[in-house]
């Protein structure tokens, strides 16, 4: 049996997934340019030049059509230090994120800053671009920027390439997510092999997995072992492949209403064709080599139906 005595449970997780959009006339012509080692502004209709350039007038709400090259020279309008860079951030080694002016642009644009020492940083501070060695079209075409030393700097090389029509950004978070008590208590009865569920002292409802009863507000208490049986009270078909994607579509994912439960858990239905799957259609969950439980809900690989007759609607109508 699970140790109610034990420490909450706490797991490092990593979400990441490549953020693609497509650029639009605007900020295709700006991201080229980048590529060029040359950056664009917008000016609209008041005269001002905006970097990175606008694609609708602010004030008139125009498209904007009008792109202006600015120098690649500015001046810092205000800072913070970073003295611990994390993963993916433009540096790996303290700098300073600041929002600045570049000299003909009349909008600040934020980026890091390669000033070496905090105490080099200020307002007022005068930067110039680094340009990335290998540049292809994104805003990470400027490394960074660096203290101006006035020496010359590279010039604009116009390139015979395709224009940059769509942009993909990496886009990463890693945190350590800690558990409440209920939930590792939930965890580690998974790992043994039993689905937990806890009663609501209100309304008697039991919920899996533990947590605060949405109806009366009220944390659940008393523990209940609830079926690895139950019923599918709704689902969709996935259609869309997708980076990472466990299975080929078509597949099912469903709301499964689990017997002794009072709200239904999300899972994967195998076993048969996508189009069979249907409302009240009777699960049963299809659990890994004991070998390899641990306190993860992964332990259930699968649901797949038991050929049982299909609950009514009635038992289930309420959980839709």
């Amino acid at each position: 049996m699970a140790d109610v005595d034990a420490p909450p449970l706490s797991a490092p997780l990593n979400i990441g997934f490549d953020y693609t959009r497509s650029l639009g006339p605007v900020l295709s012509r700006f991201m080229t340019g980048l590529r060029e080692r040359r950056v664009l502004g917008s000016r609209t209709a008041d005269g001002r030049v905006h970097v990175p350039p606008v694609e609708y007038d602010p004030v008139t709400h125009a498209p904007v059509t009008e792109l202006v090259g600015v120098r690649p020279t500015g001046t810092v309008r205000s800072w913070t230090w970073t003295d611990r860079p994390l993963d993916g951030q433009p540096l790996d080694r303290p700098f300073g994120w600041a929002l600045i002016l570049l000299d003909g642009a009349d909008t600040a644009l934020l980026h890091a800053v390669d000033a070496g020492a905090r105490d080099r940083m200020h307002t007022g501070l005068r930067v110039r671009i680094r340009w990335a060695a290998q540049r292809s079209g994104h805003i990470r075409d400027i490394e960074c920027f660096e203290p101006d030393s006035g020496e010359p700097f590279l010039q604009a090389e116009p390139d015979s390439g395709e224009p940059v029509t769509v942009m993909t950004t990496p886009i990463r978070l890693s945190y350590t997510h800690t558990t409440s008590a209920d939930e590792s208590r939930y965890l580690r009865a998974l790992a043994e092999g039993r689905l937990l569920g806890q009663r609501c002292p209100v309304c008697h409802k039991v919920y899996v997995p533990p947590r605060v009863c949405p109806a009366d507000g009220v944390p659940t208490q008393e523990e209940v072992t609830v079926h690895d049986h139950g019923t599918v009270t709704t689902f969709c078909v996935v259609n869309v492949p997708f980076a990472g994607q466990r299975l080929e579509p078509p597949y099912v994912v469903a709301q499964i209403l689990l017997d002794g439960a009072d709200i239904p858990i999300p899972h994967l239905i195998v076993g048969l064709p996508a189009g069979q799957v249907r409302m009240g259609m009777r699960v049963a969950a299809v659990w890994r080599d004991p070998q390899s439980w641990t306190t993860t809900p992964e332990n259930i690989a699968h649901f797949r139906p038991t050929g049982e007759p299909d609950s009514p609607y009635e038992s289930y109508q309420e959980h839709l």
